[in-house]
């Protein structure tokens, strides 16, 4: 038996080989262990450690009524960590796909896809994929559905999300709650300080596998929920002036069309509506312009509804008398040493009473009561009346209009104004102007806001009705009012009159401007208006942007018909009583009572 012969060369060269491996070894340990030690051990506590936050409930947003209106549910979202995901699991992806509703071939790709490539400082870098998301937000049910399947690395974080539960119902009055989690818009963003609560946290250790050491959490803070808000809205009047801005847009298709109800007394706003709309819940798949609230942004010139404001001034001032003539066929008029000349009429007049200019909506006769208050006067009271100012309202994104003072006025706006041109208003302007009448003679704030509760339902913080200042005397309030109400029977907005009870109102035609001067074609119409007239109850304003109907779109023909529908529904919703006829009464335990 002979021995094997090694060469002396190949065997240094294997011992070579040996001693510089177990040589990079001790080195790499050498490295790991005692170099980079200290930068290490900080990367594995943060890997340890676990700080999560712990998020507050934001609060409810009710009706007046206590009808749900915006809140908040707990939501999952789901996502997969490709390095985790066994091979034996992806013959579970087609029912994963069927769950989610979603493509088998697009969730593969998600699920595969363990690398990616990102620029860095010296070129393209490979960098592992730990997270995915599969699905933004999924209810409890579904994720135990999939947590059943058992596909090691597809987990779920849970989250909260809000929900509008009566879909596009008051949308410019609530807003919105983006996906950045941050309150956008309407009642939302301006009561947010309220709604959103304070969010806790907590620190503790998870293991290897990313779960949570209960036992280790060192720090726990509880998330404090946020309060709940009650609106002063009322959901049913709400959709009764939806379903009435649906119908005009039907029947007149036009760029846009706002109503506004309210009750004269308190400010307190029971409906707002805007079209076009949309969607809280799908806010993203909507055009910006469908966000704007145009109660408050929209800027217009409000024509005949306008002109409540000078007779109001010269009743008040006791300049005139409501048996006053004033001749009306007259083109041109002097003013303070120079002409004027007096805006046309949309049909001939001779003379009228201070009555009749109001009912007939005569432009000549009003711009001549103007005069008699002159141009300190008149802007006087349109500023006292809430014109190129903000009204107040609890929202976001409100104008001051436009109502340029005295100094800027030419020759013609003294005798333009009084109509309802060279003033600029915002629906809402118009609307608590008209409320002046209808609350003798007192313009309110207006308000959406009732009060602040907590879980208990106990009210943390109330808001009370303010009135911001007395503009003319209820004596005369009263005498407008009375003119609004011949307006409305029998003048100009005949339309909005309901068999039975007294309705108050002006209805306004304004044309709009086009290429810097006025079109012939496209106009604004109006009505503003109250009922009973003998003692409101609610003052509605509907303002219908660029009706689409031959000739001129006016007023009394598009907007009053609207009026007249909502105030019917209103009539029947909460039982008012007609104002004429028999005073009905009713028993209550045993007791009478008026009417109401």
């Amino acid at each position: 038996m002979t021995r094997a012969y090694i060469a002396p060369v190949r065997f240094y060269i294997v011992i070579a080989c040996v001693l510089l491996a177990f040589g990079v070894i001790a080195g790499r340990l050498f490295y790991l262990h005692v170099w980079e030690q200290d930068r290490l051990l900080r990367i594995l506590e943060r890997n340890r450690q676990k700080f999560e936050v712990v998020a507050a409930d934001r609060g409810d947003i009710v009706d007046s009524r206590g009808n749900m209106l915006a809140t908040t549910r707990s939501v999952v979202e789901l996502g997969v960590d490709p390095q985790m995901v066994k091979e034996e699991d992806l013959s579970k992806l087609p029912e994963l796909a069927g769950i989610l509703n979603e493509p088998l071939d697009v969730l593969s790709k998600k699920v595969k896809t363990k690398v990616r490539y990102v620029d860095g400082p010296d070129g393209s870098e490979i960098r592992l994929v730990r997270w995915v998301e599969l699905a933004d937000a999924i209810d409890e049910s579904t994720y135990e559905r999939i947590l059943d399947l058992g596909i090691r690395g597809v987990y779920g974080n849970q989250k909260f999300e809000r929900v509008y539960p009566s879909g596009a119902l008051a949308a410019h009055v609530l807003g919105f709650v983006n996906k950045e989690d941050v309150a956008s818009m309407g009642v939302e963003r301006t009561m947010d300080f309220y709604l959103r609560g304070q969010h806790g946290w907590r620190e503790s250790e998870r293991d290897g596998r990313r779960r949570e050491l209960a036992q280790f959490r060192s720090r726990e803070v509880e998330p404090n929920n946020g309060f709940h808000v009650e609106l002063t809205l009322d959901l049913m009047v709400q959709h009764i002036i939806e379903e009435a801005l649906k119908q005009i847009e039907e029947k007149y298709a036009p760029k846009g069309a706002t109503i506004i109800v309210s009750e004269p007394s308190t400010g307190f706003i029971l409906g707002l509506a805007n079209y076009p709309s949309f969607n809280p819940n799908e806010f993203w798949k909507y055009p910006l312009d469908t966000h704007r609230n145009r109660a408050v942004t929209d800027v217009y010139e409000p024509g005949s509804t306008f002109k409540m404001v000078p007779i109001a001034a010269v009743l008040n001032e006791g300049l005139v008398t409501l048996e006053d003539t004033v001749d009306c066929s007259i083109q041109t008029v002097e003013y303070r040493g120079y002409p004027v000349k007096l805006p046309k009429d949309h049909r001939p007049f001779d003379t009228l009473t201070v009555h009749d200019i109001i009912t007939k909506s005569s432009n000549r006769g009003v711009a001549r009561l103007a005069m008699l208050v002159g141009n300190e006067g008149l802007y006087d009271y349109a500023r006292a009346f809430g014109f190129g100012e903000s009204t107040g309202f609890d929202g976001i994104g409100e104008v001051n209009g436009m109502l340029h003072p005295v100094q800027a006025w030419d020759g013609l706006t003294i005798s333009r104004m009084p109509m309802g041109h060279a003033v600029g208003a915002t629906p809402m302007q118009v609307h608590y102007a008209t409320s002046v009448i209808a609350n003798q003679g007192v313009l309110m704030e207006p308000q959406l806001v009732r009060r602040v509760f907590d879980d208990a339902g106990e009210t943390v913080l109330y808001f009370n009705p303010h009135a911001k200042r007395r503009v003319i005397k209820g004596e005369t309030a009263k005498k407008v009012a009375g003119l609004l109400a011949d307006t409305a029977d029998s003048g100009t907005a005949k339309r909005a009159s309901i068999p039975g009870y007294k309705v108050a109102g002006k209805s306004g035609t304004s044309q709009k401007i086009i290429n810097k001067q006025y079109s012939h074609s496209h106009h604004i119409a109006s009505f503003s208006g109250f009922f009973p007239a003998d003692r409101p109850r609610f003052v509605i304003t509907i303002v219908v942007d660029d009706a689409e109907v031959p000739g001129t779109a006016w007023g009394g023909l598009v907007a009053a018909p609207a009026f007249k529908r909502v105030a019917e529904a209103l009539i029947h919703y909460y039982g008012i009583q007609p104002s004429e006829g028999p005073n009905k009464m009713f028993a209550w335990k045993g007791k009478r009572y008026d009417s109401i």
